[in-house]
């Protein structure tokens, strides 16, 4: 136990000194793996299949012209993303919807501005966040708020290959309130 705790203080020290080790890491003075399966597979030669690219089953028109991509965000990542009963909520207190700021501009949305999201299936209302992590005409909305509930825009469209639900691709509009 006090060998694996020292052996992990040692990689955290050399993580924030390095800012960052590639991993794995098998020991504290190894010098990382940047590069995995160069000389090996672990069940052989590895199986690719080449895939060939298809649009979401929704894209963005005249009425509805940007794409909503939903996920987490870092302070609700498995905090309490449920329930909302953890401290980091006080990080991230509320819904907001990421919008590339040439996006903002031309619509007149300026950030903290409380805007509607709608798409063919619902609204939520959010508050704008201008930033340029979210490509022109991409949008990007957490999906932990009850309150702005942003699976409730997406559709239930199923991926052909791989049966999962298309979560991450629908049109939508933005509108100042």
């Amino acid at each position: 136990m006090g060998d694996t705790f020292s052996w992990r203080r040692c990689v955290h020290a050399r993580i924030q000194r390095e800012s960052g080790v590639h991993w794995p890491c098998p020991t504290a003075d190894h010098p990382g793996t940047p590069t995995l399966f160069a000389d090996s597979f672990p069940r052989g030669k590895a199986r690719l299949t080449p895939l060939t690219y298809n649009p979401g089953a929704e894209l963005p028109d005249e009425e509805f012209p940007y794409v909503l991509s939903t996920g987490r965000v870092l302070y609700h990542w498995h905090g309490g993303t449920l329930t909302r009963r953890s401290k980091l909520d006080d990080i991230y207190p509320e819904p907001t919807v990421e919008i590339h700021p040439d996006d903002a501009g031309e619509i007149g949305i300026a950030a903290g501005d409380w805007i509607r999201v709608r798409s063919r299936r619902g609204k939520i209302r959010v508050k704008a966040l201008i930033t340029e992590r979210s490509p022109r005409g991409l949008v990007f909305i957490p999906f932990h708020f009850t309150e702005a509930a942003a699976n409730e825009l997406t559709l239930d469209a199923r991926d052909p290959l791989a049966k999962i639900p298309d979560y991450k691709v629908c049109a939508i509009a933005l509108e100042p309130l």
